[in-house]
């Protein structure tokens, strides 16, 4: 797995725990070892500049997922073809507001946004309720799974 992190955000990242992430989540949903990810921790008003670009909506937000070559998780013994999977960005400044409300810590929101935005790069959903159910179920199981592991 190629795991590039990249935080231009200005607060303190450990990118060794996130690209730690980014490979348990790949491997957990059967992706080939070869495929390559993105994770770029980025201050609000590029963010900001993404969110209005991209999503046609203003101001900054938490997370958004870039995908490339529309890689779906594999199953075991059946392993996605090797490629790009795309890129995820995450403001931490937002994380934070967000941590503080939810009533955990920064990290571990960020953790959770990279499992979130890796889940939309394979294809996950949550615009009606049965795919919020399944991708919010499949995101908690897979974050905590990590963390009790680390």
């Amino acid at each position: 797995m190629s795991v590039e992190v990249n935080n231009e955000s200005g607060h303190e990242v450990d990118e060794a725990e996130f690209a730690a992430l980014a490979r348990y989540v790949l491997d957990a949903l059967y992706v080939h070892p070869q495929t390559e990810l993105a994770l770029m921790f980025v201050e609000p008003d590029v963010m900001s500049e993404l969110h209005v670009r991209w999503m046609d909506e203003e101001g900054p937000t938490d997370v958004l997922s870039f995908p490339m070559d529309e890689l779906r998780p594999g199953r075991e013994g059946d392993v996605t073809p090797a490629g790009m999977l795309g890129d995820v960005v995450v403001c931490p400044q937002v994380a934070e507001g967000q941590a503080a409300v939810a009533g955990h810590s920064t990290v571990e929101e960020m953790l959770l946004l990279t499992t979130h935005g890796i889940l939309h790069l394979l294809g996950y959903d949550h615009a009606e309720p049965e795919e919020e159910k399944e991708m919010f179920a499949l995101q908690r199981t897979l974050l905590l799974t990590f963390l009790a592991g680390r």
